[in-house]
């Protein structure tokens, strides 16, 4: 019981930075239409504002991703929650929109950093058992910020200077993060590799019980016999780490072009495109954030039953159809109400099978010798491709329309469905290094043929 106990209260301090990933990507959403008006933007610009927080997520994905396999997880993470509150901070004051443009960036940084380091932790700590539904939590988390910053957006529209202080709400999650990061440990995995072989036991220990620590320094010992000691990103290129490479930042690319994001930024925009005044557009939003948590739970659910790829699947089709019958709607010029309904239709089947599932592969497929450099490499990427979606996004609907919008969304999971159908393998009860002896057993295949 004290296990279990100590377990949930590392991983609940550990996916603050989900709550905060989730707050700071979607709080602009309600504050678009003011913030527009307020600096005075056109389409183009507003796309800048948006994308200027997943530039800075591009940097601190890969950056703090590297550091994080020097300094150890928990250290940067102190470092993550005072970038968030300050970023906050220097949004809601800005008289500037270049001045917000770079508290906006300040705050990427720290969203890139928890998109690799919260569910890095909650892996390296978690038992193989439930390690899926931890890691899919993480996912709950950034819905839950998603989900409370719409309703913030909400609560706060019509008051003055509102974009100020959607933005200020921040800082007060920011400090809870950072002070209860003070009461969790190091990651054992990381606390190992480093040397800290008693200290990685006697953590493991507390969190799975002596029997299991066992199990689990064994293998990490037997992964690490036969490696070298180097971490350099162009072992991702070796034969035993290329297969996984290939599928992990496809998927991080993919995850990104399949509209998910674009209609968590833009939802109010889209809603008014189609006929709802601001408020009922705020309003509409808000129900996404509550389907994108209440679906969430269905992946916590089953991911541990139902396995990764199948949820995948599942999801990658769902989503496909929901996307052509929401571009069908704008064909037919029928939008209003039932675009709402597809809308809602495309964040369920995301919310029940690929969000969590996307952040609990990322966390798990790679060797446990460069997983920092590789999650941070992947984390990178898939905020490169949502740079572009944020920054093109309103003038791309703009220039083309809702239709064919949502049509190339279509497209790309259908695209999504076929890689996860031939390369991805089924990871659900398997420990982390049990992942990797199959990529390396997949090489030796290859190579022999």
């Amino acid at each position: 019981m004290k296990q279990n106990i100590y377990l949930i209260f590392i991983c609940t301090v550990a996916m603050f930075g989900g709550l905060m990933f989730g707050f700071d990507i979607a709080i602009i959403s309600g504050a678009n239409t003011s913030l527009q008006s307020y600096f005075n933007l056109d389409e183009l610009e507003l796309g800048w504002g948006t994308g200027s927080l997943v530039l800075g997520a591009m940097i601190g994905a890969l950056g703090f991703g590297a550091l994080t396999d020097r300094f150890g997880r928990k250290r940067i993470l102190i470092y993550v929650a005072l970038l968030f509150a300050l970023s906050c901070l220097g949004s809601a004051l800005s008289q500037t929109f270049v001045a917000f443009v770079l508290s906006r960036i300040l705050g990427g940084l720290s969203v890139g950093a928890a998109s690799v380091l919260s569910p890095m932790y909650v892996a390296e700590v978690a038992p193989r058992k439930i390690r899926g539904t931890l890691v899919s939590i993480y996912q709950l988390t950034i819905v839950i910020g998603i989900l409370i910053s719409y309703l913030i957006n909400y609560g706060l529209y019509g008051v003055e200077n509102d974009w100020r202080w959607m933005f200020a709400t921040g800082v007060v999650p920011s400090v809870i993060f950072f002070l209860g990061l003070f009461a969790i440990p190091e990651s054992p995995r990381w606390l190992y590799l480093k040397g800290h072989k008693e200290k990685s036991r006697t953590i493991i220990a507390r969190i799975s019980g002596a029997a299991d620590a066992d199990l689990e320094i064994e293998e990490i010992a037997k992964t690490l016999e036969s490696q070298k000691n180097t971490t350099k990103l162009r072992e991702l290129l070796s034969p035993s780490t290329r297969r996984a490479a290939f599928v992990g930042f496809l998927l991080a690319g993919l995850v990104q072009l399949d509209g998910m994001n674009a209609v968590v930024n833009y939802a109010p925009k889209i809603f008014q495109g189609v006929g709802f005044e601001t408020q009922n557009a705020l309003l509409n939003t808000s129900f996404i954030g509550f389907i994108n948590f209440l679906f969430t739970f269905v992946a916590i659910a089953i991911i541990d039953r139902v396995g990764r790829k199948t949820l995948y699947l599942v999801g990658s089709l769902g989503m496909c159809i929901a996307l052509l019958s929401l571009a069908t709607t704008y064909f037919l010029h029928v939008e209003g109400v039932l675009t709402m309904v597809f809308v809602l239709a495309f964040v369920a089947f995301f919310a029940a099978c690929i969000g969590p599932v996307f952040w609990t592969l990322v966390a798990e497929i790679f060797p446990n010798r460069i997983r920092g450099k590789a999650v941070a490499l992947a984390s990178s990427i898939q905020w490169s491709v949502y740079f572009l979606v944020a920054l093109l996004f309103p003038r791309f609907l703009e220039l083309v329309g809702g239709g064919f919008a949502f049509l190339f969304f279509a497209v790309m999971t259908l695209l999504q469905f076929i890689v996860v159908r031939h390369y991805l393998p089924e990871t659900r009860g398997k420990s982390l290094e049990e992942i990797e002896m199959h990529w390396n057993e997949a090489s030796t295949i290859g190579q022999e043929h």
